[in-house]
């Protein structure tokens, strides 16, 4: 089983993104005699964000590519989940929205997810679900040390490039929407102020799969790998490589 980690953006022919993703939850269903996956998702609503569009038509979206039954909670800004909501599923898909939000909102169902995805259950960030799935999390902003990295637009609301831990399944910090929004300029600033240690800006309609195997690209867009350059005498950060991640 694999985690995916889903830059953003989503419509009716982006479904090759998902079906990787449906037929684990679907292997996994299958194992306690189950038809049809219980594949929890998780949405947390601030403003209005994500729209009511994505919130009725994306679990839909789901169930479209296969059998599938997509169990949707929704929270408002500033609650959190239930640990019930992870309780006899198959898949776990955490949606997009508010960055900060959505990581206040998982805190009580940290250990449980890194304990279910360690025991095979699939996982799926969409954009915001995407970020919080790393050890350290970016959760916006758009300066460091005062300086602009990255448009303010994509800031979350947030003035400086803000960290917290993670929900831990990745060892690579993540950003989304990278050629849409401008956020790969973020994740090269972090890396080279020493912030993350390096990860991955992955852009809309695209995923990148972490499985037991290489790493895999499944979309339309491209998925940046965002490396330190260390200095072998002084141990000091003096740049960063960046390439993209072939697809799959």
């Amino acid at each position: 089983m694999s985690i995916h980690l889903v830059g953003g953006g989503w419509s009716d022919d982006t479904s090759e993104v998902y079906e990787l993703f449906v037929a684990e939850a679907a292997t996994r269903a299958a194992r306690v005699g189950r038809s049809v996956p219980r594949v929890a998702v998780l949405i947390v609503v601030e403003d209005d964000v994500p729209s009511a569009e994505y919130r009725t038509e994306f679990p839909a979206l789901l169930a479209a590519i296969g059998p599938c039954e997509p169990l949707v909670t929704e929270v408002v800004s500033s609650d959190v989940f239930e640990t019930t909501v992870l309780s006899d599923i198959d898949g776990l898909l955490v949606g997009g929205g508010m960055t900060p939000a959505y990581f206040e909102a998982i805190v009580p169902l940290v250990d449980q997810v890194r304990l279910l995805v360690a025991d095979g259950l699939p996982y799926l960030g969409f954009s915001a679900g995407a970020m919080i799935a790393a050890d350290t999390a970016i959760l916006g902003g758009y300066r460091i040390g005062g300086v602009e990295v990255c448009p303010q637009d994509s800031s979350e609301d947030l003035d400086e490039v803000t960290l917290a831990q993670g929900l831990g399944l990745v060892d690579l910090a993540v950003d989304v929407h990278a050629a849409q929004w401008g956020t790969l300029t973020r994740l090269i600033a972090a890396t080279e102020a020493g912030l993350v240690t390096g990860g991955v800006a992955i852009d809309e309609n695209t995923s990148l799969v972490v499985g037991e195997g290489a790493l895999a690209v499944i979309g339309s867009g491209s998925v940046w790998r965002v490396e330190p350059q260390i200095d072998d005498a002084s141990g000091e950060i003096v740049g960063v490589s960046v390439g993209t991640i072939g697809v799959s």
